[in-house]
């Protein structure tokens, strides 16, 4: 019986680990941002190009996320609600609206930090 708790404890214990630890490795990332706009996202909103959102491969939907411009220093907080960039070498795509903020309209090199989740 003693093993069987341990066993359940084990796995619990694995599985919060695991919940934890992807949005962990995932909080801080260094690398290319670019813009899109355009359609429904991959959570069902309308892409509004005013809105403060964002497209990240993995981060879960409704995360908030710190995206800072390397080049000039500037940054914004936008909410992750889609999936992307599909392109091989970014790691965030990002609304008209926040780009403009970050002083960029095409590709900027970017720092990424998460920051909690909304609601949370």
């Amino acid at each position: 019986m003693a093993g069987f708790s341990l066993k359940k404890l084990v796995c619990a214990s694995t599985l919060a680990l695991s919940i934890i630890a992807i949005p962990m490795a995932a909080s801080a990332q260094s690398g290319i941002a670019s813009v899109y706009s355009g359609g429904r996202t991959a959570d069902g909103e309308h892409a509004y190009a005013g809105g403060m959102t964002a497209a990240h491969r993995s981060l879960p939907f409704g995360t908030m996320v710190r995206v800072t411009n390397t080049r000039n220093g500037r940054s914004v907080v936008v909410r992750i609600n889609d999936r992307g960039p599909f392109v091989r070498g970014r790691i965030i795509d990002l609304m008209p609206a926040a780009a403009r903020a970050l002083g960029f309209s095409g590709l900027a090199h970017v720092d990424v930090t998460v920051i909690g989740r909304r609601g949370a």
